[in-house]
């Protein structure tokens, strides 16, 4: 083989191998791993459930502000049907009693913005105990508590902004059809029924019986999930009082509404 014809066979083989090693440099870079910025600010979901000591721990999230000296903030999300509600009061009660007076004590106030956000600025730090938004123009009020939990407390430290779990609102304007309140009904072939409600998924039926009254409470019937509006009881009741009682939820189980509590019916003998 000639020098010239030796020169030409070397300039291919090394041509070949730099085509080879691109490949096998490209292919090496598509599997390699994505990476991921850990340097952007992340949040994760507030806590929703009272620990041992039946407070609910802080959450973590982006400070809207620092606390000023000696005192504490507190920052949280307020919805309705998983939409931001905007201009929700916001109570945040050294003392709180259900079935009484409601908030007491040292009490801090804030109002949702367009977001549903909320921020309570120079509070005592102290454990408190409630944390309660207002539903609309109600007087009643919604613990800052995911899922069921009917009430709790807040350990508010010094310095630090306390990252209160999302509360959802629900209503109470779920309009119970049948039976009507006060009304006497025969035992067998009770039919509960209701409007249906906007968005609503499925629905919670609760027959509550008064046991003073000889009546006697069906498990059965107790938050039965119903996937229409209307329920006809298979099982007859004891003669007595009762009181029904329907939930709306939406998709993602998220309550919305209730019928009033007081809807009171009696089963003849």
């Amino acid at each position: 083989m000639s020098h010239a014809n030796m020169k030409n066979v070397l300039l291919i083989l090394a041509s070949v191998l730099l085509v080879v090693s691109c490949k096998s440099l490209g292919e090496a870079e598509a599997n390699k791993p994505l990476s991921i910025d850990t340097d952007k600010p992340k949040t994760t979901a507030p806590a929703s459930k009272p620990n041992a000591e039946g407070t609910i721990p802080s959450g973590t999230g982006v400070e809207k502000e620092k606390p000023e000296a000696g005192k504490a903030n507190v920052q949280g999300k307020v919805f309705f049907n998983e939409q931001p509600a905007e201009g929700i009061e916001v109570k945040l009660c050294e003392k709180f009693t259900r079935f009484g007076s409601g908030c007491g004590g040292e009490t801090f106030v804030a109002k949702t913005d367009r977001e549903g956000e909320y921020l309570i600025k120079g509070a005592t730090p102290r454990t408190y105990e409630g944390l309660v938004a207002k539903v609309f123009n109600t007087q009643m009020y919604v613990f800052a508590t995911s899922g069921y939990v009917q009430s709790a407390k807040y350990d508010i430290e010094e310095g630090k902004t306390y990252f209160a779990p999302d509360t959802h609102l629900f209503k109470s304007d779920l309009k119970l059809v049948s039976p009507k309140a006060g009304a006497k009904i025969n035992a067998a072939d009770i039919e509960v029924k209701w409007d249906e409600y906007p968005d609503a998924a499925y629905y919670k039926l609760s027959v509550h019986a008064d046991s003073k009254t000889g009546a006697e409470t069906d498990l059965d019937y107790v938050n039965k999930r119903i996937d229409g509006s209307s329920y006809v009881l298979d099982k007859p009741l004891k003669a007595g009082s009762y009181t029904a009682r329907v939930d709306a939820f939406n998709a993602s189980d998220i309550k919305l509404s209730q019928s009033a509590t007081d809807i009171k019916f009696t089963v003849a003998n």
